[in-house]
């Protein structure tokens, strides 16, 4: 069921499917939500399943001005106050896991488990610094599927596209230290070929506190499209299973767990 809400100067769509506890998925940047089709059934047999789509992405309008990781942390924080109104589990792709990073840093009340799935904290990460952004090549890949769907059509593409352009030249920039924010229960997931260094993947992971962490062998920046029953397998056991103790903790044991009996030559 489709609806709308108007989140600021947004006018935010989004789907609703299934029963249960509230999950939102954030979508990447340049796609919109069908881009978890192979991802929202096995979700929604457990959730209930939000799929917002972002300012000038989907069937929601693009409004004046540009494009940043505020205001779009801002309009989905005014997406859950209003239709969520309370805390929510959240799975974000790429632009979505920073956002949902952002979300839990900034207002740990609304986030209940957070999923961040190839999305880094900083642009000092990236695994190819110095791959040109091609806006003609962007608009010719993905121009006919934004206006498959877009109130503003598919010639407003462009636009679109040169401010997401803009977006990454300059952000993503977030002290390491914010991290160390979060409360929510976090799982940091990646591919072994995605965007960022692995290096910078287990930074992330190694400085948000209790955080859990997947490398997704075998994929690349799409991994949730192209294994998408091994992702929807570990973003589910996450989601509704507690964390189990395990029986040779070394960093949660430093983190303060409580340390299991020392198995003499075990391993």
């Amino acid at each position: 069921m489709a609806s709308y809400v108007q989140t600021g100067p947004v006018t935010t769509w989004y789907e609703e499917h299934g029963d249960g506890a509230p999950l939102v998925l954030l979508h990447g940047g340049l796609v919109d939500a069908r881009f978890f089709e192979p991802n929202l059934k096995p979700l929604a047999e457990r959730f209930h399943v939000y799929t917002p789509e972002r300012r000038g992405h989907g069937h929601t309008a693009d409004v004046e001005g540009p494009i940043t990781y505020q205001l779009m942390t801002d309009d989905t924080i005014a997406f859950l106050d209003q239709v969520i109104g309370g805390p929510s589990d959240l799975v974000g792709h790429s632009d979505g896991a920073f956002v949902a990073m952002l979300v839990a840093i900034q207002r740990p009340d609304l986030v209940n488990r957070l999923v961040m799935i190839s999305g880094g904290f900083d642009k000092s990460g990236e695994a190819a610094p110095d791959t040109e952004f091609d806006v003609d090549e962007v608009v010719q890949f993905l121009g006919t599927a934004y206006g498959e769907v877009s109130p503003d059509g598919e010639a407003h593409f462009p636009v679109v596209v040169a401010k997401i352009g803009e977006l990454m030249e300059n952000e993503p920039h977030v002290d390491i230290a914010e991290l160390g924010k979060i409360r929510a229960r976090s799982l940091v997931m990646f591919s072994d070929d995605d965007l960022v260094t692995l290096e910078h993947a287990v930074a992330m992971f190694d400085a948000i506190p209790g955080a859990e962490f997947a490398v997704v062998p075998g994929t690349s920046h799409f991994l949730t499209q192209e294994k998408p029953h091994l992702v929807n397998a570990l973003v589910l056991d996450f989601l509704t299973n507690e964390p189990v103790p395990t029986v040779a903790p070394i960093r949660r044991a430093q983190e303060g767990a409580s340390p299991q009996p020392h198995l003499a030559g075990a391993g």
